[in-house]
């Protein structure tokens, strides 16, 4: 692997000002939650200056491959981020286009599936789901590989197989991965800034909208709704409206006693919603394993829950557990997710914009 090439701290700093505050750089100046740098360095093994460069690489490696994805159409097969090379790494089905991508400063990788193919194998599966054996606990996109990615119970390989026979996808665009691990829905649970449902149920506010806040679906759908106090027992409103399964968002409607604030708990200022590559930092606010971070393995994710299948997530190695439900994911200062589940190894979070959309909501920034 090439060793990273690293800015100096303060021009580290001053790159990552100018690019996530978008105003001149100044010295000493701080875009990001104190707490953030500092996680990074000690879930992903970095410096504060490595923090920092990242950051900046990411951020300019998101706005490239989405360039990229527009300009290529249907024989673009997705973005990930190098972080050997600092560089967005975009997959072409045509041999053709390397020089392409090479010219717009990304790295070229020739694949045989576009990413329409392979979201196209995800929508089959899905449409197949409610056949899917218990032992199969869901199925994504891995933009590394070029395939799907099917994760089955150990030793269950062989139902894996009957499910894909059954749903009719191409087996060269699928890769089954065994797993000891099962995905569970983070409910009854404190995440960010926790809020109670009916004065008992936790969860936990995701993002400021207009209005109120985004959080997970399925801590309204699981619960039953009813009235919301906030961490401080003083009456905060009533969810408005949430979708679970199938989704997992769901937009809380405040009263006055509360004004929705565009930062997180821990004073993280949301810029925006700019989605993140595969391959980039995310770091997770939660009140139960606190400020994490981890990358993006991961998107366009099916997790087949006991209470339900979700389709449409992304898979991180932030950690996270119960009370940690509805929090906040976030890279850099772009808000990604609101946290759904997840098992002892991986996080799983329900794209903000597709909730903003969904919602009819939009972010309030900081």
């Amino acid at each position: 692997m090439k060793p990273i090439r690293f800015l100096g701290a303060a021009t580290a700093a001053a790159a990552v000002t100018a690019i996530f505050a978008g105003v001149p750089a100044t010295a000493g100046a701080a875009p990001l939650n104190p707490d953030m740098v500092p996680a990074m360095q000690r879930d992903l093994g970095l410096t504060h200056s490595q923090a920092l460069t990242r950051l900046a690489k990411e951020d300019a490696a998101s706005k490239v491959g989405a360039a990229l994805e527009k300009t290529l159409g249907d024989r673009y097969s997705g973005t990930s981020f190098d972080a050997a090379t600092g560089r967005a790494v975009v997959g072409v089905t045509d041999a053709a286009l390397v020089g392409q991508v090479r010219a717009a400063g990304a790295e070229a990788r020739v694949v045989r599936f576009s990413a329409g193919q392979l979201d196209a194998t995800v929508q089959t599966l899905n449409a197949h789901e409610k056949s899917a054996p218990k032992p199969v606990t869901g199925w994504g996109i891995d933009t590394a590989s070029n395939q799907v990615t099917l994760t089955v119970l150990n030793g269950q390989r062989g139902a894996a197989g009957a499910f894909l026979r059954e749903s009719g996808v191409d087996s060269a665009a699928v890769k089954v991965v065994e797993t000891s691990a099962v995905p569970k829905a983070h409910y009854n649970v404190l995440g960010g800034d926790a809020y109670y449902i009916g004065g008992s149920s936790r969860c936990s506010v995701g993002f400021s909208v207009n209005g109120g806040f985004l959080t997970a679906g399925h801590c309204a759908a699981l619960t039953g709704g009813g009235a919301l106090t906030g961490a401080n027992r003083v009456a905060m409103g009533q969810f408005s409206t949430y979708r679970f399964p199938g989704a997992d968002y769901a937009y809380a409607r405040v009263n006055s006693n509360w004004t929705p604030v565009g930062q997180i708990n821990n004073g993280t200022r949301v810029a925006g919603s700019t989605e993140a590559a595969v391959g980039a930092s995310v770091c997770k606010s939660g009140s139960t394993t606190g400020w994490t971070c981890g990358t993006i393995r991961a998107k366009n994710q099916t997790v087949r829950y006991q209470e339900g299948t979700v389709t449409g997530m992304v898979l991180t190695n932030a950690r996270s557990d119960h009370g940690d439900s509805g929090g906040s994911f976030i890279s850099g200062n772009q808000a990604q997710g609101v946290v759904s589940g997840g098992d002892t190894v991986n996080s799983y979070y329900y794209p903000v914009n597709t909730a903003l959309s969904a919602t009819g909501t939009t972010l309030v920034r900081g």
